[in-house]
């Protein structure tokens, strides 16, 4: 009786980490999501600027020089 018991328990503190993992990896998915469309967004900002003619600031110079 003791090993059912104690089997159960194990079972059902494992279903427990399951679930929890599961929800860690479903709010990762969707941050992994936003943060890939945002790249995407900034991809094509820059490309745009680029085809305008713009220079990216990190290859104009500083008035300084």
């Amino acid at each position: 009786m003791d090993n059912t018991r104690s089997l159960e328990e194990r079972i059902a503190h494992l279903t427990r980490a399951v679930e929890d993992l599961s929800d860690v990896v479903a709010r990762q998915s969707k941050d992994l999501d936003r943060l890939l469309r945002l790249t995407q967004l900034l991809a094509e900002r820059e490309a745009e600027r680029e085809g305008n003619g713009q220079a990216p600031e990190a290859n104009v110079r500083p008035p300084h020089w």
